[in-house]
């Protein structure tokens, strides 16, 4: 007997575990394209660009990443390799860990796995939900991840975004609801608005870039997937041909039977 009630215990432990963890942020939707070439070029052109300086790949090299999303080596030097970095090497950074640690209370993590202890879904709704809070020690907050230790480096994209809800409003309601403004990128009764004119792209355009980098950090993840699917492609199609060969000999092998 007791067997059985340790066993639905061990069963029931998530379940009490969530619910005593409190409400949590309304996410919205994230389908990762890993046939998207272009998307996941873009998104690894945000990643280098914006995150790179303090985050690492360091089980990713820049030449398997080409190869994969359709980058030739001699413009992924050009254009996506920065500083001391050669084609074959991992993308790492020079960011001494003591020194990061230093200035950020705590050493920033490196990312080549995030998408897989995180979800897509997660890091999607992470990276558009930045807002202005004052009493936050790098200005900002997310309610994806409350008291966050980064600063916003998309805000210039984005915009300043301002909460004028609770937090436990946000969480209730999450933070872009309502009918959409395509011109302010605001929705009405919204908690999280942005500022008109203080981002350089459009509430669609930011969405698309965080859905590339995503898609990217989704691809780098798990990056056989990717192979994978090439592949099944043209296993499906060798089953379909042998399969017609199959049905064939088999129909010589029994004509003199019947």
């Amino acid at each position: 007997m007791k067997k059985y009630l340790f066993a639905l215990l061990m069963v029931c432990l998530p379940a009490v575990a969530l619910a005593a963890g409190g409400a949590t942020y309304p996410m919205d939707a994230f389908k990762a394209d890993l046939k998207d070439q272009e998307s996941l070029q873009r998104g690894m052109g945000l990643f280098v660009n914006r995150c790179m300086g303090c985050h690492s790949m360091e089980f990713q090299r820049f030449t398997r990443t080409g190869a994969d999303i359709g980058i030739p080596d001699d413009l992924m030097e050009e254009y996506l390799i920065l500083g001391d970095h050669g084609v074959n090497d991992q993308m790492t950074i020079s960011m001494d860990k003591v020194d990061a640690a230093t200035w950020f209370g705590i050493a920033p993590p490196d990312l080549s796995l995030t998408a897989r202890l995180r979800g897509g879904e997660w890091i999607y709704n992470y990276l558009r939900t930045f807002y202005r809070d004052d009493a936050a020690p790098f200005g900002v907050n997310n309610p994806v991840f409350p008291d966050v230790g980064m600063p916003n480096v998309l805000e210039d994209l984005r915009g300043v975004v301002v909460n004028h809800c609770t937090h436990e409003e946000l969480l209730a309601h999450g933070g872009f609801t309502g009918t959409l403004d395509p011109l302010t990128g605001n929705r009405s009764g919204q908690c999280l608005q942005v500022q008109p004119g203080t981002g350089s792209m459009t509430t669609a355009e930011f969405d698309q870039a965080i859905y590339d980098l995503t898609n990217f950090m989704t691809y780098v993840g798990e990056p056989s997937k990717l192979q994978a699917h090439r592949i099944g492609t043209y296993v499906l199609i060798f089953l379909v041909i042998f399969t017609f060969v199959a049905y064939l000999l088999k129909r010589e092998y029994w004509r003199d039977i019947h």
